[in-house]
C-alpha cells in the first residue's frame, strides 16, 4: 500500500533508516530505550506548495532521496503493518548525498 500513497501538497512520505544494535560497555540496550533515527528515505511526495493565486511549486525533494529530519517531526502512522513518518518539507534539515 506504500507504494501507491500519495501525500498531499507539500507533505512526504518517509520510512526511518534503521540503526545497528548498539552495544555499550557489553550492555545491550533494549529497543524500547532507543532514540529513534532521525534519517529516512523518501518514498513518495506530494505534488507541491500552492500560493494564493494557486500557482503550484514542485518540491525540493524526491522519492530516494535519503533526508535528514527532527527528533519531533511528521507524524507516525501505519501502512501494512510498517511504520512510516509524513511530514512538510520544511521539517527536513537536509538531503544526505
Amino acid at each position: 500500500m506504500a507504494s501507491t500513497f500519495t501525500p498531499l501538497h507539500d507533505r512526504i512520505l518517509v520510512r526511518r533508516l534503521e540503526e545497528g544494535e548498539t552495544l555499550r560497555g557489553g550492555i545491550i540496550i533494549p529497543d524500547s530505550a532507543k532514540e529513534k533515527p532521525q534519517q529516512g528515505t523518501v518514498i513518495s511526495v506530494g505534488k507541491g506548495k500552492s500560493n494564493d493565486e494557486g500557482k503550484v511549486f514542485p518540491l525540493d525533494v524526491k522519492a530516494g532521496d535519503t533526508v535528514l529530519f527532527g527528533k519531533y517531526s511528521g507524524t507516525e502512522i501505519k501502512l501494512d503493518g510498517e511504520d512510516f513518518l509524513i511530514m512538510r518539507e520544511e521539517e527536513v534539515l537536509g538531503i544526505l548525498k
